[in-house]
């Protein structure tokens, strides 16, 4: 129903998961979760259930507005343009290029390389080959952050930049990156992670995080 609450159907450790939340508490969205365990019983994203809600068998999808949408930056495209205040592109058409080019390069660059699906079919070489491909990006990252960063990822307003950046450098962390040779991504990332909607957002304190992992 169009009155109802937002569902994200998404995993405590998923980064692209993580981006939507991160959308829906910068705009203030009252949203429900069903978790989506990535790990258990071989994983429930592969259900016949599942699937019928996202056929890419990936979270995080989202029912909101009487429609069903996966791949997170189309689901954060959706509700900034549904829900605009307040924005997360910047007004000026130069800033929102150079937005996108960070958003892509994580998206599409870095976070696919690394993801829970390719790295069980990696096996034993998963951590250096998430290292080798999170430092290859943010390698690219750093150079374009310094010329386009102020308070934040592209200026001083937070944008969907800034949504893509902290979920990466948690996952750079997670797997022994050296972030001391980015220190433009390593600066910005301890601002945004001081701001309470990435707070709340956080893996840590998610309906399913598991208590050992809980802050």
């Amino acid at each position: 129903c169009v009155t109802c609450f937002p569902v994200l159907y998404g995993y405590f450790r998923s980064s692209c998961s993580w981006r939507v939340r991160i959308a829906f508490a910068l705009k203030g969205i009252e949203y429900e979760q069903k978790p989506v365990n990535l790990i258990k019983d071989g994983g429930q994203q592969l259900t016949d259930q599942f699937k019928a809600i996202n056929p890419m068998q990936q979270v995080p999808a989202v029912t909101i507005d009487g429609i069903t949408l996966s791949q997170s930056l189309a689901i954060i495209q959706y509700i900034e343009e549904t829900r605009p205040e307040p924005r997360l592109l910047p007004a000026d058409p130069k800033q929102r290029g150079q937005v996108r080019i960070i958003c892509d390069i994580i998206a599409s660059g870095i976070q696919p390389l690394q993801n829970l699906y390719v790295l069980q079919k990696i096996g034993a070489e998963k951590v250096q080959w998430a290292q080798h491909f999170i430092n290859r990006g943010f390698e690219a990252l750093e150079p374009i952050l310094k010329q386009t960063a102020g308070k934040y990822c592209v200026g001083d307003e937070i944008s969907m930049a800034d949504i893509c950046l902290v979920p990466q450098v948690y996952n750079a962390e997670r797997f022994k990156v050296d972030m001391s040779q980015f220190p433009t991504i390593r600066r910005l990332n301890q601002t945004l992670t001081e701001i309470d909607a990435f707070k709340v957002s956080h893996p840590s304190c998610q309906p399913d995080t598991p208590d050992d992992l809980q802050a």
